[in-house]
């Protein structure tokens, strides 16, 4: 019931994150901070897209957390349907998580907290991804600015 419960909160805020007034602006290598009467997050583009795809829509990475819910929580877009059968693969400076659950597009992970952390320290991360039609994608972000930025949600969210 709970995993019900959460998977419909993060489908109501990417709804409500593409359906709202403010823009949804990133920027490539800039950890930008957005705040919504129901929702924060801080979210990047990836420095480097890499992969043999002919197209590919809008990829990005972003920590949110919505209004009443106590943590922030990771969410990663491909910009492709990811393979349901692998994993996608957040690498910061050499350090390799997973994240499991993938629905369409879209990634999150059990271990939010972790990787945040890890994020915080970090200089560089890397996600490895792979599309339905068996695709492998690699996008760099930095985490330079990463820490302010997830202060900010943090204090102001």
């Amino acid at each position: 019931m709970k995993t019900q419960i959460n998977s419909l909160y993060k489908i109501i805020f990417i709804i409500t994150l593409f359906l709202s007034t403010e823009s949804f602006s990133l920027e490539k290598g800039k950890w930008t901070f957005t705040k919504d009467k129901d929702w924060c997050y801080i979210g990047s583009i990836p420095l480097l897209e890499e992969g043999n795809y002919t197209k590919r829509g809008d990829t990005y990475f972003l920590v949110y957390r919505i209004n009443n819910q106590p943590n922030p929580e990771i969410q990663i877009n491909a910009g492709y349907n990811y393979s349901e059968t692998k994993e996608v693969e957040v690498i910061i400076d050499n350090n390799k998580n997973l994240l499991s659950i993938v629905e369409g597009d879209t990634a999150w992970t059990e271990n939010d907290k972790k990787i945040i952390e890890s994020m915080k320290k970090g200089k560089e991360m890397i996600v490895k991804g792979t599309s339905s039609r068996e695709t492998l994608t690699t996008d760099t972000y930095t985490l330079i600015g990463f820490t302010a930025a997830y202060n900010k949600l943090k204090k102001d969210c």
